[in-house]
């Protein structure tokens, strides 16, 4: 079978699983509303945010204001999630090849994981200020910690026999990284990135609503205290739908690069 219809069938899939996992979501939804019998003008169901972003007479303006926090907000992950990723893909090589550094490191590493970030945004904003460059960071720390154990362990899982064939032909450590333990941790580098898209797309909603006051994160605390609940509902919606896409496209990048490879790798053999 061709790449292109492996790719065409990958996509077909995750398409498919994407819209069955939808209507999953959608029917718990509603059911859950019923079961618990919250009251309306708290709960909003899928129609109710339907309504108000199509049908309404002001669904367009409805839709115009939760669309343009929507791009703040997934601007401020794509670059935390962007500066989280390649730092810990950097000190993942790094400890892989120094154990020193990683014993001087980790712990830092395990500081930011386990301060909750509520308590570090105060000191963070104080240091960066109230912009974009908090919520980059923010968004860095929660996409951080989770994909460097990721990666490590991945660079760290591949062939030792292979390793050293590598060192016995004159090969040093960086060449066994390049050409062994980095193509092999590739699976866990894509599980590292689908942790971080929720993660980051999370630190950037928490860093609007603390520090910046823009983007969702801003829009739905300020729905909230002017108990506008069908934004509120409507937002959250969006946001994890968004979230959901997200995680599909890097399943479906996972499955075509493995794919791929493994093509490369039978036809080299």
């Amino acid at each position: 079978m061709s790449f292109a219809r492996i790719a065409l069938s990958t996509v077909w899939r995750g398409l498919l699983t994407g819209l069955i996992t939808l209507v999953l979501v959608l029917l718990a939804w509603q059911g859950l509303l019923l079961l618990l019998n919250i009251s309306p003008f708290l709960a909003k169901g899928p129609f109710d945010v339907w309504t108000w972003l199509v049908i309404a007479p002001d669904a367009a303006d409805n839709r115009a204001l939760i669309l343009g926090n929507l791009v703040v907000t997934l601007g401020d992950a794509f670059l935390g999630f962007v500066a989280g990723l390649t730092c810990a893909l950097l000190l993942a090589v790094v400890f892989t090849l120094s154990r020193g550094i990683e014993h001087a490191l980790m712990p830092i590493a395990l500081l930011l994981r386990s301060v909750p970030l509520v308590a570090l945004a105060p000191i963070i904003s104080l240091i960066t200020g109230r912009g974009l460059t908090t919520a980059v960071v923010m968004g860095a720390i929660v996409v951080l910690f989770p994909a460097l154990v990721n990666i490590a362990f991945g660079l760290r899982s591949s062939s030792p026999q292979i390793s050293d064939v590598i060192t016995v032909y004159g090969g040093s450590a960086f060449t066994s990284l390049r050409m062994v333990a980095l193509p092999s941790s590739l699976p866990a580098f894509f599980a590292a990135v689908k942790i971080s898209v929720p993660g980051a797309i999370t630190g950037a909603l928490l860093a609007e609503w603390l520090t910046t006051g823009q983007g969702l994160g801003n829009s739905i605390v300020a729905a909230v205290a002017k108990v506008q609940n069908s934004e509120v509902w409507a937002s959250v919606v969006v946001i994890t739908i968004v979230s959901l896409v997200l995680y599909g496209l890097a399943q479906v990048v996972e499955n075509l690069v493995l794919r791929r490879m493994s093509m490369e790798v039978s036809t080299a053999n």
